[in-house]
């Protein structure tokens, strides 16, 4: 028998820190709802309106790579100055190809830096296929095959432009990150309800879904537009989306298929997407759960009258059963009745 001193009861989490996600969607096996994601999202308007809401889009989240765009945002301000490739790459969550890290490898040697001057943490390449290639030939977990690098190898070389101390760059009090925690504030208007520390070691802002998709949409829009930073960092993206993400990676596929769309994913069930006139999708998947990001995504962008026929390979998924399909992972009836673009705005 287990003595009641032994067992660590945790303390409940106050029921008004629990966001009010909603059933955003479902995996059916014959009929029978099998499993229910919740979450919340939001699309929202060039002038920062609400146009649809499901959960609660104003709960304070952690975007993780999400920001990747936002950061490299704030390090084109800063002077950073790359061919387009390397600036999708700084803006990325890689799959480890060889591109990928050979990529990195450039920023850092434009700059006289090396693979040492790298702070984030090590990691095997992100996606299988490259993973496999990796462990099949010998790899190890290393900082250029952690899907980061190409941010990091950006943050360092912004700093060698600025005369700023390369070691150290992740520290919150460093310029170059106070930098960016400006920059996330101006693009966003959202106010961190709190900061962490990413995966990877750099400064995370838990934000709003309706901070998150108005600055994408400001991206978005840009990039048709003017030299500005924010035009600079969506056109490379839009223009590499593989150096985003990879040849088998969903968020490639997706800025692909649709005509200026930019898109960019977060651990955790994050995706964000910003559409050319300004309107842009944030989506948070509550369990953290990868598979469900997309299908919802579409299901905004059909609501908002993207033509999503490209994407029917991710807007859903088949369950199998014996090896044939007998189930569907799709989006749920999430959205109001009277989708439409005059919906008024969130609270």
């Amino acid at each position: 028998m287990i003595s009641p001193a032994l067992v660590h009861i945790p303390t409940p989490l106050a029921p008004e820190r629990l966001p009010q996600h909603a059933p955003l969607a479902v995996q059916t096996r014959d009929g029978l709802v099998e499993s229910v994601h919740y979450g919340s999202a939001i699309a929202t308007a060039a002038d920062g309106r609400t146009l649809l809401a499901a959960g609660e889009p104003l709960a304070p989240f952690y975007p993780r790579s999400a920001l990747k765009p936002l950061q490299a945002v704030a390090m084109v301000r800063a002077g950073l100055d790359l061919p387009e490739e390397l600036l999708a790459l700084a803006a990325a969550s890689h799959s480890g190809a060889a591109a990928h890290r050979d990529g990195a490898l450039r920023i850092l040697d434009l700059h006289g830096l090396t693979p040492g001057d790298l702070e984030n943490s090590t990691d095997l390449p992100y996606g299988v296929r490259e993973r496999e290639e990796w462990l099949r030939g010998g790899g190890q977990a290393t900082r250029l095959a952690q899907n980061c690098s190409g941010k990091h190898a950006a943050m360092a070389a912004t700093c060698v432009i600025n005369g700023w101390p390369v070691q150290g760059y992740l520290d919150p009090a460093h310029p170059l990150q106070q930098l960016v925690a400006g920059t996330v504030l101006e693009l966003t208007g959202d106010e961190p309800e709190r900061t962490s520390t990413d995966g990877c070691g750099t400064p995370l802002f838990a934000l709003t879904l309706r901070g998150m998709a108005r600055a994408f949409g400001r991206l978005a829009a840009a990039a048709g537009s003017g030299g500005s930073a924010e035009a600079a960092v969506a056109r490379a993206m839009r223009r590499h989306p593989v150096m985003v993400a990879g040849e088998d990676r969903d968020v490639t596929a997706l800025m692909s298929l649709v005509p200026g769309l930019l898109a960019k994913d977060g651990f955790e069930g994050v995706q964000l997407a910003g559409l050319p006139d300004g309107r842009a999708v944030a989506v948070k998947i509550s369990d953290g759960g990868d598979r469900a990001r997309m299908p919802v995504t579409v299901r905004i962008l059909a609501a908002l009258d993207v033509d999503t026929s490209p994407l029917a390979h991710l807007a859903t998924a088949p369950v199998l059963g014996g090896g044939r399909p007998v189930g569907l992972l799709q989006a749920a009836d999430f959205l109001p009745s009277s989708e439409t673009s005059n919906a008024p705005d969130a609270p």
